[in-house]
Parts: structure tokens; C-alpha cells; sequence
């Protein structure tokens, strides 16, 4: 009896190899500080030699982190990316809805990110960073219909973000209490309360507020 052949081997074409490599990596960072990762730890994740992740990443450990970082950045601004009907309040607890598990699958690496201070952070990560804050802000002008904000709703709006980075830190910090749902809903809740006071003093913001009330 002629024994079973054995599956073919496949070899990764550069794409595939670099996106496995990038997602071992994405999963060590996700619950380790950036300084507490290694090459060696990526490739024993990937299941390959230290030199093929340098093949793929010859600038090491820093090149590894910042193409992870964008990778992950991406995954970030797809968060607010929601379809533009229906009221605007459950699309935002939507999209928190996505930004927070994101959050509480990758606490560690979500902490480290944000809180900077990291021996591999750059200006180009800052920049990574940054980009995410002003995506997700252009998300939210156009939830709004606001396709042409004004200084304070801007500034409401980034207050906003930057409020919904520190609780996600502090949620993690607290063991992840309250519940992620309760979470969510407080943040929706400080959304249109930080709207509402800036509506007295911004009549584009109030004309906002005034269609949120519509919607209930």
C-alpha cells in the first residue's frame, strides 16, 4: 500500500511572511511594554529564526515596532468608521463599542502606547499616535454633519478623545471596572454633556446639540 503523500509546502510570498511577522508581534505588544519585547521573542512567536525577521525588518527592533504600531493605528481608525444614518448617538456607542475591545485586547500594549515613555518611541510614533486622535476626530465632525467645525467645536471634540483615552487607561488600571458596557455608555453620556455646555457659547455647537435632541 502506497503511503499517504504529504501536503505540499508552501512557501510565504514576502507579503504573507511580513503580515505573520507583524502579527506576531502585534500579539507580544498587546500585553508587553515595547522594552520588554524582543527580536528573539517575535521570531519564537512566528516560528521562524531571529535573521528572517531581520530580512524582513532590517532596521530590528525599531523598524518591527513602528510597522506594528501603524498596523495597529489602522485597526484604531477603523473604530469610528460607521455608516453615516440613523441617529447619532447609537453609532457612537458603536464605534466605542469597537474602540474598547480593541482596548481590552491589547491593555498592555494600549497603555504603553498611549502613556509614551517607551525606550523605542520616536517622532514618528507620536506621529502614529497623533494621527489616530485627529482620524477619529474627523469621524466624529462627520457623524455630525459638521463638515466645517469651528475652533470650539473642535476643541470639544479633542477634549473629548483625549477624555476617552484616560478613562480607557484608568479602566484598565481599575481591573477593568466598570463594566465595559457601563463604560461605554458613560462616555456616550460625557459626549453630550461636553456638547451642551459649549452650546452655550458656540451657536454652530447649540444648531448640533438641538439635532441630538431631534434624534431622541
Amino acid at each position: 500500500m502506497t503511503p499517504a503523500a504529504s501536503p505540499a509546502y508552501r512557501r510565504l510570498s514576502v507579503e504573507e511572511r511580513r503580515s505573520q511577522l507583524l502579527a506576531a508581534a502585534l500579539s507580544l505588544f498587546a500585553h508587553r511594554a515595547p522594552e520588554d519585547v524582543s527580536l528573539d521573542d517575535v521570531a519564537e512567536a512566528a516560528g521562524v529564526s531571529r535573521p528572517l525577521v531581520y530580512r524582513y525588518f532590517p532596521g530590528g527592533k525599531q523598524q518591527l515596532y513602528e510597522a506594528a504600531l501603524r498596523s495597529a493605528a489602522e485597526e484604531l481608525q477603523q473604530c469610528f468608521d460607521e455608516p453615516l444614518h440613523g441617529p447619532l448617538l447609537p453609532r457612537l456607542s458603536r464605534a466605542l463599542d469597537r474602540y474598547l475591545t480593541f482596548v481590552d485586547e491589547h491593555d498592555t500594549g494600549f497603555s504603553a502606547l498611549l502613556q509614551g515613555g517607551s525606550v523605542v518611541e520616536t517622532s514618528r510614533t507620536t506621529a502614529t499616535v497623533d494621527g489616530v486622535r485627529r482620524a477619529a476626530a474627523q469621524h466624529i465632525f462627520s457623524h455630525l454633519g459638521a463638515s466645517a467645525p469651528g475652533p470650539r467645536l473642535r476643541m470639544t471634540v479633542r477634549m473629548w478623545i483625549t477624555a476617552v483615552e484616560a478613562a480607557s487607561l484608568i479602566w484598565l488600571d481599575e481591573g477593568k471596572q466598570p463594566p465595559v458596557e457601563e463604560l461605554r455608555d458613560w462616555l456616550v453620556e460625557q459626549f453630550v454633556a461636553v456638547l451642551t455646555v459649549t452650546a452655550g457659547r458656540d451657536p454652530q455647537t447649540a444648531d448640533l446639540v438641538g439635532t441630538l435632541a431631534e434624534d431622541d
